[in-house]
């Protein structure tokens, strides 16, 4: 997947490059769904296009501390699925973003600062992110404006695979996550969920994809809100009169 002109990426290597992805992408999302001020947000350039970073101290330590929790499961291959919940003041899951994750390569006693032959190259993958990225900035389009109130927060929630433990349970440090809420997780959703596709990219070492779902809860706010409008129905008698009408106009005249 190399160019040629290029050498191809490390294990490690394409570990941070989509951790320091999925954190741009964290701030743009909080930015082009409104969920805090757009004064709280500042523009900058990665990708080799602009985007939207906040400048909170608290909520960039809260996005960092996370993101280096999320680098550090990539690294041992043991995630499955990173979910930003955007949700209510009840706790409702309204959005959910969900980027997956499936490591191609087996990790184990593999030599993770070493170019791997099938891995692309790091100008094709910045290509990827700014196409990622040019994507959730237009998402309005594909889910419309972020329209059910002003109390909306949102967490970042780890999925793990089937019977992996976080990397830090076994250590005296206390662990950087906490159970999440069953709503806020992929198991949460219903089938009348609706799934949007954004983007997706085979690394050659870690498959990345991203899609969007809108909650069923968030769908039957919507309708509630803005119910379809009904279409007037013309009576036969109705036209009548309005016919005879006219046909008099025209031999009066």
């Amino acid at each position: 997947m190399s160019t040629g002109l290029e050498d191809p990426l490390t294990f490690n290597q394409i570990v941070y490059g989509i951790a320091e992805f999925i954190e741009v992408a964290i701030h743009t999302i909080l930015y082009v769904r409104q969920v805090y001020p757009a004064e709280i947000f500042v523009r900058r350039k990665k990708y080799e296009t602009p985007v939207f970073q906040s400048r909170h101290p608290a909520l960039n330590e809260y996005i960092s501390g996370a993101v280096k929790a999320i680098a550090d499961e990539l690294a041992h291959g043991k995630i499955d699925k990173i979910v930003v919940v955007i949700k209510d003041k009840e706790q409702i899951a309204l959005e959910r973003y969900l980027f997956s994750v499936e490591t191609m390569i087996d990790i184990e006693g593999f030599n993770k600062d070493t170019g791997v032959e099938e891995a692309m190259s790091r100008t094709s993958l910045i290509q990827y992110f700014r196409s990622f990225i040019l994507k959730l900035n237009m998402i309005e389009a594909q889910i419309g404006q972020m329209n059910l109130g002003d109390d909306i927060s949102f967490a970042i929630v780890l999925e793990l695979k089937d019977d992996a433990a976080p990397t830090h349970s076994n250590t005296k440090d206390p662990p950087p996550w906490i159970p999440a809420i069953t709503q806020h997780t992929t198991a949460g959703m219903t089938d009348k969920a609706e799934l949007h596709m954004v983007r997706a990219v085979n690394t050659g070492i870690i498959n990345l994809s991203l899609a969007v779902q809108e909650s069923d809860e968030k769908i039957q706010r919507e309708r509630q809100k803005n119910p379809p409008k009904k279409k007037k129905t013309i009576d036969d008698k109705d036209k009548e009169p309005k016919l005879q009408e006219q046909v008099k106009n025209v031999n009066s005249n």
